[in-house]
């Protein structure tokens, strides 16, 4: 039996560049949805970024996060803000965590979001879950999920009792990538020159919903892996894996982001608002993305 051991740690550095790509751009997303419209114009403003709450407004349950009835209810109310900013239709996604994702589909039978002619099909193989008012839904680990990647034992799921053995690749705290970008210490060794935001200001983001014009991507180099071959390899008795990925994202049209938070009281009556001053508005994301 033949082994192709050099494909398999490509695949594997691969995976790793295609993670970092993935948590930079939901970042950015995130950015996006916390900003005021980079148009301006004397004595009127175009529509900029949206952070909707999962739940009610006074409600601090981060569970809320994993509840598939609050999440439909926020799903629509995304669209309808999508809708009211004049954002195109073509091309609404939404990127929830696994968990989330699959209680919107174990709880088809009371939320509807499924043909009961397909339900069992769809509860089997994970994928039932098309979209929810015109939003295909996707699921990853690379989301900003209170303060995490993907996944947070924080908000503790009801009658839920397992050792998970997570290790500390799964479910790893977010980095502070605004001192990075600042000139501070790299991130995890990764210099930076864009802005990523603070990792304590993604403590209550729980799900992201946009259209493509959300963000864009530059690349110096796409994801590469290189693997050397012919007489290195002969001098060498081994092989050099190299796996490089020169990017930076950035938000383009605020209007069409849309971050969904749980666990924060944000009624505008509450001493903690959106922000802590009482009022709503997106000033707890402004703070982070300076």
């Amino acid at each position: 039996m033949h082994y192709d051991l050099r494909g398999e740690i490509s695949k594997k550095i691969g995976y790793a560049l295609a993670e970092n790509y993935d948590r930079r751009i939901f970042r950015a997303i995130t950015k996006a949805a916390r900003q005021q419209s980079p148009v301006t114009m004397t004595n009127f403003e175009e529509p900029g970024g949206s952070m909707l709450k999962v739940g009610t407004d006074t409600s601090t349950d981060k569970k809320d996060a994993y509840d598939s009835g609050k999440l439909v209810n926020a799903f629509y109310d995304a669209a309808a803000i999508l809708d009211e900013k004049g954002v195109s239709g073509d091309g609404r996604v939404a990127v929830l965590n696994p968990r989330q994702y699959y209680a919107l589909i174990q709880n088809v039978n009371s939320n509807g979001l499924i043909n009961r002619d397909v339900q069992g099909t769809a509860l089997q193989s994970g994928n039932g879950i098309i979209e929810i008012a015109g939003i295909k839904i996707y699921k990853s680990m690379n989301i900003p999920f209170f303060g995490k990647y993907g996944t947070s034992a924080d908000p503790n799921r009801t009658g839920y009792d397992s050792k998970d053995n997570f290790g500390d690749h799964v479910g790893a705290t977010m980095e502070d990538m605004e001192q990075a970008a600042n000139g501070g210490t790299p991130a995890g060794g990764q210099k930076t020159t864009n802005n990523y935001g603070l990792a304590a200001k993604f403590a209550n983001s729980c799900g992201l919903i946009f259209q493509k014009e959300a963000a864009g991507v530059v690349e110096a180099i796409g994801p590469q892996v290189q693997v050397t071959s012919g007489d290195v390899s002969v001098v060498y008795q081994g092989d050099v894996i190299l796996g490089r990925l020169a990017m930076g994202a950035d938000f383009l049209n605020p209007a069409c982001a849309v971050e969904l938070i749980a666990g924060i009281n944000t009624a505008s009556s509450n001493a903690t608002g959106w922000d802590g001053s009482g009022t709503e508005n997106t000033a707890i994301s402004n703070a982070g993305f300076s």
